[in-house]
């Protein structure tokens, strides 16, 4: 997968980035098929200090893309909890997959022993 990283008034250090890769890594995991992840990382003294970091990410998989974006104190919380919502929504959208195949095949094996009777 392909990992697109860009800030605006954050310095990216090294430990912010393994971070990133770390979460990135467990996402992969998660869907195999997954393009790229763009992860915006923002900061603005301007706004409350609960809500000063952002982080913002975009999945790109095949169908829709998935977004999710968080504001918190602390970066890494945001972070954190960006994949966390990411995490969830490839979960939504698997067991809406599985739960589409199990029943077109429930329905077709309906159908055949409809036929036998």
């Amino acid at each position: 997968m392909k990992l697109i990283l860009s800030t605006h008034n954050v310095t990216l250090t090294k430990a912010i980035e393994d971070h990133i890769v770390t979460r990135i890594e467990k996402l992969e995991h998660m869907d195999q098929y997954a393009i790229n992840a763009r992860v915006i990382l923002e900061q603005d003294q301007l706004k409350a200090p609960e809500r000063q970091f952002t982080c913002s990410m975009r999945l790109s998989i095949p169908g829709p893309d998935l977004f999710a974006e968080d504001s918190e104190s602390d970066l890494y919380a945001a972070i954190d909890l960006v994949t966390k919502k990411i995490e969830q929504q490839l979960r939504k959208r698997h067991n809406k997959f599985k739960a589409k195949n199990h029943s077109v095949a429930s329905r077709s094996k309906r159908t055949r022993q409809e036929a036998e009777l």
